[in-house]
């Protein structure tokens, strides 16, 4: 494993903070990877980590993944993460203080960098954060516009019947067998989205009672976590942790289409050739989730209604299309033209700041 020196010093990201958090035990990464389109707004993840270069590796890569998601959806803002690589569970008082400490280094930045809800927070922890400063998002008051769930399962929705459209030649669910990994704060509102429209849903979940209260809820079947990728389903929907399409799970699957919530589902990039090589398609994460973050950025910082904040995200459908369509024509997986479309955007977006530059006085 890298040390915390070698993944900073061969990072393409603007930089890493880092602060080890001795009353918690937990280390604070903060890492910005790119702000040609404005200031970085991505979560904040609290997990335990076997180690703190674990936990950065995973700052790194969700901060990443944040610049391609708002590049890829044309939106002013840049990339950026927050993980808390805790070593051991906290106590709730532990857990608020370090919250707090993080809400002091986030005002710091001045601007910089806005947090928001990810893997392992809540809008409850939004609003510790908000004790200490003004660059927070998903606060469940006035301050703020709660769980982005909703909206990232929408977005999510969205994208999954233009996957349909693309392989069954119509966009809807109905009559397909769906498979969520992930029935939390994404995968429960969308698996009710899925069922309204027909699908037959397998769910499955790390916490077995969550999934068999809501197969009770929707007529559906739980499938057990370690039988997940061998089971015959139509759709799979990752919607939990990263990192679950690698050689090993790819080679079993049993489905038409990929298509969730979670992030950085691919281990490396090659996974995606693979499952294209299998004729699998698969959805980019960055582009089908991008939902909760156009919700809140476009609430809380643009000004939007709530209105347009929905019909904005529900254009998913055609931006995915579109994806999907240009990487049929050249014979490639989607992830490639989804990179490339990101890349056209911070291209623009870098054009635009040196001709700024260029008409600043002397």
């Amino acid at each position: 494993m890298p040390s915390i020196e070698e993944l900073i010093r061969t990072w393409d990201g603007e930089f890493v903070i880092s602060a080890f958090d001795a009353p918690s035990g937990a280390w604070i990464f903060i890492a910005i990877h790119d702000r040609t389109l404005g200031m970085a707004l991505g979560g904040c993840r609290l997990s335990i980590y076997p180690t703190p270069g674990d936990g950065l590796r995973d700052a790194m890569r969700l901060s990443q993944g944040m610049t391609f998601k708002w590049a890829a959806i044309d939106f002013p803002f840049g990339g950026g993460k927050t993980v808390l690589a805790a070593a051991r569970p906290l106590s709730p008082a532990a857990r608020e203080d370090l919250l707090l400490r993080l809400g002091d280094m986030i005002e710091s930045l001045n601007g910089l960098y806005g947090v928001g809800v990810d893997l392992g927070t809540t809008p409850d922890d939004m609003s510790v954060i908000g004790r200490r400063t003004r660059w927070v998002f998903g606060q469940p008051s006035a301050n703020g516009r709660g769980d982005p769930g909703p909206y990232t399962a929408m977005g999510v929705h969205a994208g999954i019947r233009a996957a349909c459209k693309h392989v069954f030649g119509a966009p809807t669910v109905a009559g397909a067998t769906v498979l969520l990994q992930g029935v939390g704060g994404v995968g429960r509102p969308l698996a009710r989205r899925l069922a309204a429209d027909g699908a037959a849903l397998l769910l499955s979940d790390a916490l077995p009672d969550r999934a068999n209260a809501l197969a009770s809820e929707l007529s559906a079947r739980v499938v057990p976590p370690e039988r997940v990728y061998g089971t015959d389903c139509d759709i799979f929907a990752p919607c939990a942790i990263g990192g679950v399409l690698n050689e090993r799970s790819i080679e079993q699957l049993r489905c038409r289409i990929v298509a969730g919530s979670a992030n950085n589902q691919l281990e490396k990039d090659s996974s995606a050739e693979r499952l294209h090589e299998r004729g699998i398609l698969y959805a980019p994460d960055f582009v089908i989730n991008a939902g909760g973050a156009i919700a809140h950025s476009s609430l809380e910082v643009l000004g939007w209604t709530e209105a347009q904040a929905a019909e904005r995200v529900e254009r998913i459908y055609d931006t995915l299309a579109e994806i999907l369509l240009e990487a049929a024509r050249a014979d490639e997986s989607p992830l490639h033209e989804a990179v490339r479309r990101a890349d056209r955007n911070l291209e623009r977006g870098r054009t635009a700041r040196r001709e700024k530059e260029s008409l600043k006085p002397a």
